[in-house]
């Protein structure tokens, strides 16, 4: 919702969630680089189209990224990545298609927002190849890293926020019909949610961590008090 006039006087619409205004603080975002990440079934995606919604009814540009995919090829490559029939797909070679769907989205859509002022809300990012092909498929970080620092060059977020909830409550929200990398198991996916709330600790100026495991409303509420607190 963009600002308006009343009687000769300009106005911002306010973003009102209980009894506080969020407005004021979400017309500083613009210009910044937020991820919401967190493993599959967390309800980051549900967040991330709130928050998305919240914060353009500030009055703020939003460019919303998803990964793999946002672009014409990284979709291409995201078609790929999450085909269970791929079943021989080796894990540095998944490694590098998820960096190379993120190069093509930081050239075509993150960098240029950011050189416009705009936020940049990204639905994953590095976060994610650190938990998944990391700290669950057992790639050393420092490889990781080095293809990441090529792929993204000086696009890294200003914050990350992480989902975090357990492994049965995020099994029972997902799809029954799952893609390659939800298919992984049990064991596979409880090493995903260490390997995040790991990257937590390590850079706690850089993370925040939302308990998930709650009704969305109620962590939509904590993680407008998170963000807040670090953006705000």
């Amino acid at each position: 919702m963009a600002s308006g006039v009343i009687e000769g006087r300009r106005y911002t619409p306010r973003v009102m969630e209980g009894n506080q205004d969020h407005s004021a603080w979400m017309r500083g975002l613009g210009g910044r680089f937020v991820v919401f990440d967190g493993p599959d079934g967390s309800g980051k995606s549900t967040q991330f189209h709130r928050f998305a919604t919240a914060v353009r009814s500030a009055g703020v540009v939003v460019e919303e990224t998803r990964e793999p995919g946002g672009t014409s090829i990284g979709e291409r490559i995201r078609d790929i990545l999450l085909d269970p029939i791929h079943e021989e797909m080796g894990l540095r070679c998944e490694m590098m298609l998820y960096m190379a769907s993120r190069a093509q989205l930081v050239e075509q859509k993150i960098r240029p927002s950011l050189d416009r002022g705009e936020l940049v809300l990204a639905d994953r990012y590095v976060s994610s190849t650190l938990a998944y092909q990391g700290a669950a498929g057992g790639l050393p970080r420092d490889e990781i890293m080095a293809v990441a620092k090529a792929a993204c060059r000086d696009a890294w977020p200003d914050l990350v926020v992480i989902f975090d909830v357990d492994e049965r409550t995020a099994a029972g929200r997902l799809n029954p019909l799952l893609d390659r990398m939800e298919q992984k198991g049990a064991e596979f996916h409880a090493k995903v949610r260490a390997g995040y709330l790991e990257q937590a600790r390590a850079d706690p100026d850089g993370y925040v961590v939302v308990d998930a495991s709650a009704d969305p409303d109620t962590v939509f509420r904590s993680m407008l008090d998170r963000v807040r607190e670090r953006l705000g």
